[in-house]
């Protein structure tokens, strides 16, 4: 053992009296006072390097703090800029769902336009045939009128007929020809109400096409500014990931060095100075909402000792989401987190829930049953890829949603 260990443990068992004066003041020992002064010295110089020791750790522990209240700042810049990009983020997916949701009632318009217009079309070609028929009937007439008058007076003549027999013989034709006039005017006219219709038609239909190509344009320009916004959120979500990684590093360190300070200062005084089939009952029963990959499961470590309380099914951008079973929509809006959200109470305390959605084709109070497009797959939410992340509860208690499916994979 070195002299400096032999002091420390010296003084570690007499730390309460030690002095010099003490020391010399011990009758029987102060002839071995030269024994005694290595051991002296060395107290001295370990109180000194304890010193040191504990100047240079409050200097670290002050550029450490000074490193973490500067990191803590940033985390905090951080933390607003990401608020206020969620927040840009959710308008953006929320304008793009309203803008589809105008783009497809448009093109429903329109259809609708387009078959009215093939329905007159057909109306049109029965009305022409029509003429075309009342047409060839009246020549027909007249040509037998014109026949009947030329010959009519000599068959008179021979046949000794009443004068008045081809007298109405002739107002029948006149009246007959008349009322066959009258009915190709109303032909006539009931067609050029048709072109006039169809004309009008047509303009609205131009109307419509030229709508649906400004709709189209605005869904394109709000899903590049929903994927920009989306890529600069996860670009910042990975920052802040990464200063978080080095905020808890320099904490740890923090809170070793602060250990040793603690340690340092115990030493240094030492020295001087459903009611029908209730959906409780299709456990093992019911088909999943979507078709896809699934991505994570249930109870999976997902960040930490944080896990998965659902799953997520990686599908396709516009893949249909499918009720699980009837209910009623509960909530149909954006939620951080989850994007654009659907939640469906099933009775009895039972909910399903929908997430990172493209678009909500459902509102709340609206009825579904199984199999009922409620939403279709997106990235919603700040999610990387396309995907469906599902979840079912009984009450607030997260339940394990491939249980209730009759397929293992969805």
């Amino acid at each position: 053992m070195t002299a400096s260990e032999t002091s420390h443990g010296w003084l570690a068992t007499y730390s309460g009296n030690f002095s010099i004066a003490g020391i010399i003041q011990f009758g029987p020992m102060r002839g071995r006072i030269t024994r005694w002064i290595p051991l002296l010295v060395s107290a001295a110089l370990l109180s000194s390097a304890v010193g040191q020791d504990a100047a240079r750790a409050e200097a670290e522990l002050r550029q450490l703090r000074t490193e973490i209240e500067r990191i803590r700042g940033q985390v905090a810049k951080d933390a607003a800029e990401r608020d206020r990009l969620t927040r840009a983020l959710r308008t953006a997916e929320t304008a793009a769902n309203r803008a589809r949701g105008e783009l497809d009632r448009l093109r429903g318009e329109r259809r609708t336009r387009e078959q009215r217009r093939a329905d007159l079309a057909e109306k049109k070609r029965r009305r022409e045939q029509e003429l075309a028929r009342e047409r060839a009937e009246l020549a027909a007439q007249i040509r037998a009128a014109y026949l009947i008058g030329r010959d009519e007076p000599m068959k008179m003549f021979l046949n000794q007929e009443d004068p008045s027999r081809a007298e109405r013989m002739f107002s029948y034709y006149g009246y007959f020809g008349r009322a066959r006039a009258d009915q190709l005017a109303a032909i006539e006219e009931n067609l050029r109400e048709i072109a006039a219709l169809d004309a009008s038609l047509e303009t609205e239909r131009e109307r419509i096409l030229r709508l649906e190509h400004e709709q189209k344009d605005e869904v394109s320009r709000l899903d590049k500014a929903r994927a920009e916004r989306g890529q600069v959120l996860a670009s910042l979500a990975a920052e802040a990931r990464a200063r978080n990684a080095s905020l808890q590093r320099l904490q740890r360190e923090q809170a070793a060095l602060e250990k040793l300070l603690r340690d340092l200062r115990r030493v240094a005084p030492q020295f001087p100075s459903d009611s029908r089939s209730p959906f409780a009952g299709m456990r093992g029963r019911l088909t999943w909402p979507t078709t896809g990959r699934l991505e994570a499961r249930f109870g999976e470590a997902r960040a930490g000792t944080v896990k998965w309380d659902g799953v997520v099914i990686a599908a396709p951008r516009g893949t249909p989401v499918k009720a699980i079973y009837r209910g009623r929509v509960v909530y149909a809006d954006w939620l951080a987190g989850l994007g654009l959200l659907m939640i469906i109470d099933h009775g009895g305390g039972f909910l399903s829930l929908y997430g990172h959605n493209e678009q909500l084709f459902r509102a709340v109070g609206d009825p579904v049953t199984a199999g009922d497009t409620v939403a279709g797959v997106g990235d919603s939410g700040g999610r990387a890829q396309t995907g469906l992340y599902f979840e079912i509860r009984q009450g607030a208690r997260p339940l394990d949603p491939a249980r209730w499916f009759k397929d293992r994979q969805p």
